[in-house]
């Protein structure tokens, strides 16, 4: 068993081995949600996979970032453990917090790679729409949801479609785990732990 670090999808042999695990119980269904997303996508537009190292069906929070990255597309999947600074926050932050990952899954507000094959850029309004119509579909798959962390301004237009159709989930506001933002000023980070510590305890309250 591969130990769970920061970055370890840089790994082929780490990526292959994950890859061989989304046909199992728990990720299967969303395995075949993003495989659905990617036959009505057309050939070249970039969808990761859940991680199957996450909850999967059984995930009580569901952390909403804006878009995957090149280094998403390129792992193939939404993971914090691919090789790059956001994830590599997701992962330590999360651990911080004391939230078990297998209670959690990590999807986008726009599911697919936006940008350059180098540079992604921001999401922009219809970008957010057609992102967000998929997003229902996803919450029904997930029965045991409780909480959505809306990671980022752009995760927040989440908000009301969630809203509509999951009245009984909680919504946190966080602010997005990039190095951008984490290492743009002192107490950045601290903001993120504080609202990732609310959310921990909210998963321990039965």
């Amino acid at each position: 068993m591969l130990a769970d670090l920061p970055k370890m999808l840089q790994s082929p042999e780490a990526k292959a081995k994950r890859m061989l695990q989304l046909g199992e119980p728990h990720i299967h269904s969303l395995t075949t949600f993003v495989d659905q997303l990617r036959e009505s996508a057309g050939p070249g537009v970039g969808i990761p996979y859940f991680d199957p190292w996450d909850g999967g069906v059984d995930a009580e929070a569901l952390f909403l970032l804006e878009a995957p990255g090149a280094k998403a597309v390129a792992s193939g999947f939404i993971s914090r453990n691919n090789p790059d600074e956001t994830a590599k926050n997701m992962f330590e932050l999360g651990v911080e917090a004391g939230i078990d990952r297998k209670h959690t899954v990590l999807w986008n507000v726009v599911p697919w790679y936006i940008g350059t094959g180098t540079k992604i850029r921001a999401a922009t309004p219809l970008d957010l729409e057609a992102g967000l119509q998929p997003l229902p579909r996803l919450l029904a798959l997930l029965p045991k949801l409780r909480t959505v962390v809306l990671l980022g301004r752009k995760a927040e237009k989440a908000a009301a479609t969630i809203a509509s159709v999951r009245p009984d989930l909680k919504l946190f506001i966080c602010a997005h785990p990039s190095p951008l933002y984490v290492n743009n000023a002192t107490g950045n980070r601290e903001k993120i732990l504080k609202i990732l510590r609310q959310v921990s305890a909210h998963l321990q309250q039965r």
